[in-house]
């Protein structure tokens, strides 16, 4: 099957990338078995899971795959179950795991506020919820439920994924540096990156 499916840089962002080793034994599983045996997940022809395995695919295009299409109302919406998706993986360090909750939460947070498309990315559109309303609560609540989480901890995550962000807007490579704990900057180190302007 020869489909032209597109990568969304923001989306791919969100997924915390393979090792190398791990991505040399995708490829090497792929080759052995001859197909892709999990479909990509696509939304409108954009990848939202399967990144490294269409990479793979890109450069071996006579094995075959399967895509499955899935319906989004928002790139929140999207964002939000890239980030539920990948909180299913067995081997998150600490930080991936606390840098995908407070993705979650923000990405939920917006969605039913969004009003750009689906071409629009987070940053650039307006979301709106800094004061916390009922439904920040509940959704904190509801994330905090389903991963056996305090309430306290999904907000904390919320600031950490933030402060991840914004330094690594900054500092190119850090944020691979802090999800792989790497480097251990404190919690409060990471979430003061967030509300500091740029230059500081």
């Amino acid at each position: 099957m020869s489909l032209h499916l597109t990568i969304d840089p923001e989306f791919e962002g969100k997924i915390p990338p393979l090792r190398e080793e791990e991505l040399k034994q995708l490829e090497e599983n792929i080759l052995a078995d001859g197909v892709v045996i999990n479909p990509l997940i696509v939304w409108d022809g954009v990848i939202v899971d399967g990144h490294n395995r269409y990479r793979i695919l890109q450069k071996h295009p006579e094995i075959q795959f399967t895509t499955y299409e899935k319906q989004f109302p928002d790139r929140y919406a999207a964002i939000a179950w890239i980030c539920k998706n990948q909180l299913g993986r067995r081997n998150l360090t600490p930080q991936q795991f606390k840098y995908l909750i407070g993705l979650q939460y923000e990405a939920e947070k917006c969605s039913s506020n969004y009003n750009g498309n689906r071409f629009t990315s987070l940053d650039k559109s307006r979301c709106v919820q800094n004061e916390h309303t009922y439904k920040s609560e509940r959704t904190a609540e509801r994330i905090a439920r389903e991963n056996n989480l305090s309430n306290s901890y999904v907000r904390r995550a919320e600031h950490f994924a933030k402060g991840v962000d914004a330094a690594e807007k900054v500092a190119p490579g850090i944020k691979q540096e802090i999800l792989t704990g790497n480097i251990k900057p404190t919690e409060k180190a990471v979430a003061a990156i967030a509300k500091a302007p740029p230059e500081e």
